[in-house]
């Protein structure tokens, strides 16, 4: 979604970055360049013309523009800024503590994906949060809204409240308290109806299951793709409900971005989650820094280590972490890794998260590289036998010509994984000549990462990993590399 603000934004800094020294009418030549790139971006004007006034500001003191490094501080500042007009340095989750059953109405328009994301949450707080969910569809007005919501349920292992045709929202608002107090939920969703645009009557139907239910959160559900739009709906909910959130749908998408940097601005609210893809799991907290990061081409190494975390089998990181640690690293280690990599996302997802990998995502795509490369490489690995994929050294040509018609490739193909393959090995047994993961981490230890790689750091940071430990103290890669 921020790809094009991203890139327009890496262009103005690249040339500040390049100055040895800043002039204050440098600065303000930057600026306006960034203004004009978050209109582009279809931020809303007022939302630009604070944030551009707050870093010219604070970018034009004598101490930024007489410091060793002015280009990196000004980013610096811009990184900054750009957190607080996402929501500030802290997540902000649901509130679950409450007396059950807590309730959650999730209020917003139609088609704004309001349905799938009520089944998206109740999954989530079933699964990470250990708490007891129920659904229920008030939405009268869409066909079929409300079997839905009951296929959703069904898919999550979430109960619903059983319909009950020609029922108005206000009354299965109250059945579903009843229900939910019986039945020992600890958390109640409160599906309800939309229309194509904001009017009385849905403002009074809101209005009316919130007095019923007295929701613990009430959650705006917005698309981002519609721009500008969706601000306006949000200050149109934002004026009539006590909302406590907003929840951005199709994160994922190729619009602007506008409305995510616009939403916390313009209505005050936090923006809670991010859905990320139509699959039920595809859904995420929202994080300002993070967010911000990835705009800036910092990176996102600590939502990397949450992917890993959350796919990552324990018994197989067990597994690989031992053969690492003594050298080893077979056909079958790689194809693994591959494997990994495609339930974390791919190449793209992976390379737009990883600090300073912004143009190598670029080449990527320019090159027609993508996540195809890693089903090829799987399908390679897949036409050799056990013996060979335990020991790639028996690979000849006869053998590299039938693995490649096997798996629908050419030879060259096959070289270059064997060479792959050849290059992790090596870096495996460096490994173990350190002493294993422990003496890689010692390695990072004597003088932080910024002494083993640098470069790869936030702006005014000295080069440390945004999420490995800043400029006070080395990380402790080897716990980070085991986890």
């Amino acid at each position: 979604m921020f790809d094009s603000l991203s890139d327009r934004l890496g262009g103005v800094f690249d040339k500040l970055r390049g100055r040895g020294a800043l002039k204050e009418q440098d600065v303000r030549d930057a600026m306006r360049e960034v203004r004009i790139a978050l209109l582009e971006a279809d931020v809303a004007l007022p939302v630009v013309r604070r944030f551009v006034d707050q870093v010219t500001e604070k970018a034009v003191g004598q101490s930024v523009l007489k410091s060793v490094t002015p280009g990196q501080q000004v980013v610096k500042i811009v990184n900054d800024a750009l957190v607080e007009m996402l929501g500030g340095e802290e997540t902000v989750g649901l509130t679950l503590d409450a007396r059950p059953p807590v309730v959650i109405m999730m209020v917003g328009l139609q088609g704004s994906g309001k349905t799938t994301t009520t089944g998206k949450l109740a999954r989530l707080i079933r699964e990470k949060h250990g708490k007891k969910p129920m659904m229920a569809s008030l939405d009268v007005n869409r066909p079929a809204a409300q079997e839905q919501l009951a296929v959703l349920g069904e898919q999550t292992g979430v109960a619903t409240l059983p319909i009950i045709q020609g029922q108005q929202p206000v009354d299965i608002a109250r059945r579903a308290l009843q229900a939910a107090k019986l039945q020992a939920i600890d958390v109640l969703l409160l599906d309800t109806a939309g229309r194509l645009h904001v009017d009385q009557q849905l403002m009074d139907e809101m209005k009316a299951v919130s007095e019923i239910s007295e929701p613990t959160e009430t959650l705006l559900v917005v698309d981002s793709l519609t721009g500008q739009d969706a601000v306006n709906v949000a200050q149109s909910f934002s004026g009539e409900i006590d909302l406590t959130g907003v929840v951005l749908t199709r994160m994922d998408g190729d619009a602007r971005g506008g409305a995510a940097l616009s939403m916390r601005a313009v209505t005050g609210k936090p923006i809670k989650f991010a859905g990320t893809g139509e699959k039920i799991d595809a859904i995420e907290p929202f994080h300002p820094k993070r967010v911000a990061g990835r705009i800036l081409g910092m990176g996102d190494i600590v939502s990397i280590v949450e992917k890993a975390a959350e796919t990552v089998e324990a018994e197989e990181a067990e597994r690989m972490a031992e053969r690492m640690a003594k050298g080893q690293f077979d056909m079958n280690d790689l194809r693994s890794q591959l494997r990994q990599m495609q339930k974390m996302g791919g190449l793209g997802v992976l390379a737009g998260m990883m600090p300073g990998m912004k143009k190598a995502k670029q080449a990527m795509q320019s090159s027609g590289m993508d996540d195809r490369v890693l089903l090829r490489m799987d399908a390679i690995i897949g036409s050799m036998t056990p013996k060979e994929r335990g020991n790639p050294a028996l690979l000849n040509a006869k053998r590299k010509r039938r693995i490649a018609s096997g798996s629908g490739t050419q030879v060259q193909d096959v070289n270059k994984l064997l060479k792959m393959h050849q290059e992790m090995t090596k870096a495996m047994k460096q490994i173990k000549k350190m002493g294993g993961l422990k003496g890689l981490g010692q390695l990072f230890g004597k003088g932080g990462m910024d002494a083993a790689m640098p470069g790869l750091g936030g702006p005014g940071q000295g080069g440390s990993m945004p999420g490995l430990g800043g400029p006070g103290g080395p990380p402790d890669l080897s716990n980070f590399l085991k986890k």
